[in-house]
């Protein structure tokens, strides 16, 4: 017998008929032997409804408020998985953030879990009943209703399962599993059977919008076996593992993309030091986080300054070093908001040299451009002209060799 730890999404659980469903799947889950605790988040446009809602009584609702509100939204679909459990027979009990007492920091709409008393809900295991939970949400220490931001349900249940030790988290989604790139760019993307959480990690923070970051670091930090499903259809869906295959891994796992990046440069600073900190520690201010940093040095003893960030930042970016630009006497001002980021991800890289020659000379055979690169030991990224972004993806696609299910990726580089 297994316990396992299931998180079903806002599409999954978007009508009464897809409420049947999910009970349909934990009955059979439960009726093969397993414990079971399910981690629902609200109806599919259920939480924007909500911040709508707000926003028409209060264009700036306070936080704390807000969230008492959005909580609600998975209060909804908890119960009603929970009826329609025992309309079919199988004992069921759901509990709000607070009742399991899943305990946060007080950072209200991002707040952190700080801990979870698994007491009430090991004693309902005990007997026989299957647990559902209210993702995305819990309580701090003075009793306020908290929640987690967009996609903290993933985290809820990667959470759950940690302080459970269950023995795999099954994340239930309207994708089969972690594809190698988005299927809509790259018709022949391949599901992965598995993938690392160090390449989740780099997967999920370069664009890839399977998974909350968060819940892949916790899965990382607790050593929880994750397992991402489809809620529509029967299949393996891709193991996420802390345990890298003890077969040779392959080159390169995927390719990830984000389109919301913008480039800003400062030309001709001074160069001197702590000029990179006076730059930065401005966008610091302004609450805008900066990605990939460039610095190159002129022969006349000045610098250019060049940073990628979100592209919604990108015109106050720009405000806040023209006033930098003014302060150091630096030359111009210059800014591109219409460049994406391409990176390939593996941990194979480790291992194999030639990964970024064959990806830049990838890209150069296709006419791309590449403007910025950044390194880690198991991802290269480069940011390019936006209207590349479907060539430049297709391309190092079938350079790797990504469409094949073969352990390593093509020709050596």
């Amino acid at each position: 017998m297994a316990l396992l730890v299931q998180k079903y999404g806002g599409t999954s659980v978007g009508s009464p008929e897809r409420i049947n469903t999910v009970a349909k799947r934990v009955a059979r889950s439960r009726a093969a032997g397993n414990d079971m605790v399910v981690v629902l988040s609200a109806m599919s446009g259920e939480t924007d409804r909500l911040i709508n809602l707000a926003r028409s009584v209060n264009p700036e609702p306070p936080a704390r408020e807000l969230d008492v509100l959005l909580a609600t939204g998975e209060q909804t679909t908890i119960a009603l998985l929970s009826m329609a459990l025992e309309r079919d027979g199988v004992p069921a009990r759901s509990y709000t953030g607070s009742q399991v007492h899943i305990l946060t920091d007080n950072a209200h709409g991002k707040a952190r879990i700080l801990g979870i008393d698994d007491k009430r809900v090991r004693d309902d295991l005990k007997k026989g009943r299957v647990v559902v939970v209210a993702g995305f949400q819990g309580v701090d220490e003075e009793g306020n209703i908290t929640t987690l931001g967009r996609g903290g349900s993933d985290t809820t249940a990667v959470a759950m399962a940690a302080a459970l030790k269950a023995d795999e988290c099954q994340i239930y989604t309207d994708v089969d599993g972690v594809y190698t790139t988005d299927p809509r760019i790259v018709p022949e993307a391949r599901r992965l059977d598995r993938v690392t959480v160090e390449e989740m990690l780099e997967l999920a923070s370069l664009g890839a919008k399977v998974l909350q970051i968060r819940s892949v670091e916790f899965a990382g930090k607790y050593k929880v076996p994750l397992r991402v499903l489809s809620s529509f259809e029967e299949g393996p869906g891709t193991l996420i593992t802390y345990e890298e295959d003890e077969m040779e891994a392959p080159l390169i796992s995927g390719i990830a993309f984000n389109r919301d990046e913008a480039k800003l440069t400062i030309r001709g600073v001074p160069d001197r030091p702590g000029i990179a900190s006076h730059i930065l520690e401005a966008i610091a201010k302004a609450n805008i986080n900066v990605d990939m940093i460039v610095q190159n040095v002129g022969a006349d003893g000045t610098t250019d300054f060049t940073f990628t960030a979100h592209r919604a930042d990108y015109k106050k970016a720009m405000d806040i070093l023209r006033l930098v630009a003014g302060q150091l006497k630096a030359k111009e001002v210059v800014g591109d908001d219409k460049i994406v980021k391409i990176s390939v991800i593996g941990v194979g890289m480790r291992s194999h040299a030639g990964i970024a020659s064959r990806m830049f000379q990838t890209l150069a055979d296709e006419g791309i451009n590449i403007q910025m690169i950044s390194t880690s030991e198991i991802k290269i990224s480069v940011v390019v002209e936006e209207k590349y972004l479907e060539l430049g993806v297709r391309a190092l696609h079938s350079a790797f060799g990504l469409e094949k299910a073969a352990p390593n990726n093509a020709q050596r580089g």
